[in-house]
């Protein structure tokens, strides 16, 4: 009997009809269930519709642009017409606070100790070296395109131009300003004021019967987001949330779940950004008044500055993240159109933040521990882009004016750009005035900053992406780093875990990441909060 029905199981294929008639159903509808070329491709634009929407807001709004710039509109006229962009500029710059502050908080509060600091050692130290490279390339573009030779007839007036520089800072107090801004006085300030070094002369008598004039610098507050004292806040509070184990769960958990709020937030903002682009680009194409007499007499040092751009984001980041990870960075790249898109238009790196961190982490698969901590910081710190734009615009002026620059002041401008780049404001225009700092540091006059800005509407929009390009490939490297400790650690931990149960308890003290499965040894195992979430 055994026998026979073994039989019939084997040649059920054959014996059975009803086995025959369920097979070819099955085929039929795989067959039937197979996509159309139109169903694919209704599929593809399903899938990626926020980024075509986006690319094409992009680029109907230069049409746009160009179409209105014929109407000769005034300025009240274009005010209204780049009406639905500033909305999208105040909706991404509403929601910077509550991301930045929650999502650094939640990320540091999800880290051991052990595993912060040397995440945080391995991103600064990516920061430095890579701002290092871009300011180097930039330099040597300087060199070999000359973008200031043929241009020292060049001024502010025949361009049409205000003549409104930054006021001169002393290097010294550029970074004693830094420093005053991570340790804000009041957080509530903090989120809409951020310090500022002013100067106020003094005039004494002296016995000789002369007057002694004396520049003293004075503190104060200007308005813009303090975003450096917030982020040390959040890291800190985050570190200390940690520390208190049980206590502590409970704000933790709040911050979770506010930032999951935020990112929700974010998803429904996205849905605005191609329309908020298009009227953004458009706007700016239209503000311009002589672009054709602009790029003839800055076009070299334009052309130099997006081929340093080029070069830097396509060669130099992806062949790091390449050497780190082995893996191709453009199809990592490819999954951040829709943040690079916004870059482009916005100008800024805090504005565009909202939106690289939901792209990198859904379409990317980026741990949000990672992402939600190196990103917010990579958006103040990390600033390739702005390297390249500062260096070139020093070599740039120093051309205009007849100087050439020797040893010194190139490893001067090297080591200014690198350290200025930390404290640039991640919003439109923002590296302009750390020009000013690197033009003081090398003894530049600062009256041809003019022509820099005249053209920070074109450089910036490439600025910008590369800025949160290197962001993006940073937290990337982080995120393969802390994938091949966690698999050393596990499989050091399978190899542990034989030897480990006969003397559990002497192990459970040195040996934290262990877990036993021994039930009467389960207590000691977990006693250590820090050992739940060990990362790198």
């Amino acid at each position: 009997m055994t026998h026979m029905e073994k039989t019939t199981e084997m040649n059920g294929h054959v014996d059975s009809p009803s086995c025959t008639i369920y097979g070819l159903d099955e085929v039929n509808r795989q067959l039937e269930e197979k996509p159309t070329p139109w169903q694919r491709a209704v599929g593809f634009f399903k899938r990626n519709m926020l980024v075509i929407l986006t690319v094409s807001g992009v680029l109907i709004g230069v049409g746009i642009g160009m179409a209105v710039r014929k109407l000769n509109l005034s300025a009240t006229q274009i005010t209204y017409f780049a009406f639905p962009g500033e909305i999208l500029l105040r909706m991404l710059k509403m929601i910077i606070l509550p991301l930045v502050v929650c999502s650094l908080i939640s990320g540091a509060a999800s880290l051991d100790t052990r595993s912060l600091g040397k995440l945080g050692g391995i991103a600064i130290g990516y920061f430095l070296i890579t701002t290092l490279i871009a300011s180097a390339i930039a330099i040597a573009l300087g060199f070999i395109i000359n973008p200031g030779e043929g241009a020292g007839a060049l001024n502010s007036n025949s361009l049409g131009l205000q003549d409104t520089v930054p006021v001169n800072k002393e290097p010294v107090d550029s970074f004693l300003d830094l420093i005053r801004n991570l340790f804000p006085s009041n957080l509530v300030v903090a989120a809409f004021r951020t310090s500022a070094t002013d100067y106020r002369t003094a005039i004494k008598n002296l016995p000789t019967g002369n007057l002694s004039y004396e520049k003293i610098p004075v503190s104060t507050e200007i308005e813009g987001m303090n975003i450096l004292g917030l982020i040390l806040f959040a890291v800190i509070l985050g570190i200390a949330l940690r520390k208190l184990g049980r206590e502590g769960e409970e704000l933790i958990r709040f911050f979770n779940s506010f930032n999951e709020a935020t990112m929700l937030l974010v998803s429904w903002i996205m849905w605005y950004i191609p329309v908020g682009i298009m009227f953004l680009v458009a706007s700016k194409i239209v503000e311009i008044e002589d672009v054709v007499l602009l790029v003839t007499s800055l076009g070299k040092y334009i052309i130099a500055s997006i081929i340093g751009h080029f070069i830097h984001g396509m060669i130099v980041l992806p062949l790091i993240y390449f050497v780190f990870t082995r893996k191709n960075p453009f199809s990592f790249l490819l999954g951040l159109i829709t943040p690079f898109a916004t870059a482009f238009a916005t100008c800024s790196s805090s504005a565009t933040l909202p939106s690289m961190i939901k792209c990198i982490e859904e379409n990317n698969g980026i741990d949000k521990r990672i992402s939600r901590f190196i990103l917010p910081i990579g958006a103040t710190v990390n600033m390739d882009g702005a390297a390249i734009f500062q260096c070139l615009a020093a070599v740039f002026i120093a051309q205009i004016n007849g100087v050439a620059l020797n040893a010194g002041q190139i490893f001067t401008i090297l080591v200014t750009a690198t350290a200025a780049s930390v404290g640039a404001a991640g919003v439109p225009a923002g590296g302009v005035l750390t020009i000013a700092i690197i033009l003081e540091a090398i003894g530049l006059p600062t009256k041809d900053l003019s022509l820099i800005l005249a053209v920070d509407w074109i450089v910036d929009r490439t600025t910008t992406v590369v800025n949160v390009e290197g962001d993006a490939l940073g937290a990337g490297i982080l995120h393969h780093i802390n994938q091949k400790e966690m698999k050393k650690v596990q499989q050091k931990s399978s190899h542990l875990n034989a030897e480990a149960i006969p003397n559990c308890k002497s192990e459970a003290e040195t040996s934290p990441l262990v877990e036993y499965k021994d039930l009467a040894c389960t207590p000691t195992s977990v006693t250590d909060p820090e050992s739940k979430e060990s990362i790198l």
